[in-house]
């Protein structure tokens, strides 16, 4: 509920702005979002030449890239912010092999946002319970699907290999190849040349170090206020579609989630809207639960989108890179959900919690602070030590 009303003030103040301009201000963010990647890429090489990959030597542990992107996402808020960064990393020189893990990072990382929105239902001891197992269905089917999939990774490097092919096909066929999107290079110019110009005056390589700053900071607010903006847009139709579609089935409820989360770019907005309804009791957590996992399908479009930022001879890298966070989520999904000995898991996993914090509050601060921020850190720490 208390989502609800704090949405209302923003929807407001943007109702008096005709659509045909909400739309053309999408446009815009979107040209200053892939600006931004290609900046971020720019910066990496301008920083580091060619011994980019040096620079990255700190994460080549696996578990490192993994913490570094749950934390990174969890205090970001938005694992689509998150991995259009990684994209950029890649263009810049970040290898594929920590890429990896680091976007499997992000999908644990974004899912505190619907834990963090449950807390609104606190005082109601049934209805919060009903939210954060809604909530937590999709923290411990991210975490189930890393267990799962990390170790395949690192063993036999599925989504390597599968991205690396998909990648080759786009980029090498003439008909659809993003390295010859030449335009893409002359239309984004004037806003990277802006972006170079403005930290060329900086010595030596904190000329590129500047760089990748501003282009982070560009696309934490790009990727927050597209968020903005298409959610007053598309806020009525997005609950329609919700509404009359969670409800039908699993495919119906992970096809609106995917489509839900396109259309507002942003899966911690998607499961925003669904946690308190079913803390109202409106949606069963059978019900929530593939919908959530649409949510993790339809956040890939943002990096897919920001991988057509990059051209030359990273671009192939780069598409790469998106495709598997697309990849990841469909293995877990084929893996997890497919699979009856599997599927229920998490929602025996949300279940418990549930129960625990309904019983007990310390649990939800011990949880959060634990999963999200003390365990990642200490894995860091031990990791260090070995």
């Amino acid at each position: 509920m208390s989502t609800e009303t704090s949405a209302l003030p923003a929807s407001a103040n943007t109702q008096s702005i005709p659509r045909w301009m909400s739309w053309l201000l999408v446009a815009a963010l979107v040209y200053l979002l892939l600006a931004a990647v290609g900046a971020i890429g720019s910066g990496f090489k301008a920083a580091a030449g060619e011994d980019a990959k040096t620079l990255f030597e700190f994460a080549s542990n696996p578990v490192i890239a993994l913490i570094i992107g749950v934390v990174a996402t969890a205090l970001i808020q938005s694992s689509s912010t998150v991995t259009s960064i990684i994209v950029g990393m890649v263009a810049g020189g970040l290898p594929v092999a920590i890429a990896i893990p680091m976007v499997m990072g992000a999908n644990i990382g974004t899912s505190l946002t619907s834990t963090l929105v449950s807390l609104g239902h606190v005082r109601n001891g049934e209805e919060f319970r009903r939210a954060f197992s809604a909530a937590t269905v999709h923290d411990s089917f991210n975490l189930l699907a890393v267990a799962i999939v990390l170790p395949l990774e690192l063993l036999f490097q599925p989504l390597a290999r599968a991205s690396e092919w998909l990648a080759g096909l786009l980029v090498s066929d003439t008909s659809m190849s993003l390295g010859n999107l030449n335009f893409m290079k002359a239309m984004l110019a004037p806003a990277t040349g802006m972006m170079k110009d403005s930290v060329a005056w900086l010595p030596g390589i904190w000329s590129g170090v500047a760089l990748i700053l501003l282009g982070i900071g560009l696309i934490l607010m790009v990727v927050t206020q597209i968020g903005r903006v298409l959610r007053t847009l598309m806020e009525g139709r997005a609950m329609g579609i919700l509404r009359t579609a969670v409800g039908r089935g699993p495919v119906s409820g992970m096809a609106s989630g995917t489509l839900v989360t396109v259309l507002v770019q942003s899966s911690s907005t998607t499961t925003s809207l669904i946690v308190p309804l079913a803390g109202s009791g409106m949606f069963s957590l059978k019900q929530v639960y593939p919908f959530i996992l649409g949510s993790n399908i339809g956040t890939t479009i943002t990096a897919l989108l920001a991988a057509t930022a990059i051209t030359g001879a990273s671009a192939m890298v780069a598409l790469q890179i998106a495709l598997v966070h697309l990849l990841f989520n469909l293995l877990a999904i084929a893996l997890i959900y497919l699979l009856p000995m599997l599927r229920s898991l998490p929602l025996y996993m949300a279940e418990g919690l549930a129960g625990l914090a309904q019983r007990n509050k310390g649990y939800v601060a011990a949880y959060i602070g634990g999963v999200f921020f003390a365990l990642p850190l200490g894995l860091v720490g031990l990791s260090q030590w070995l």
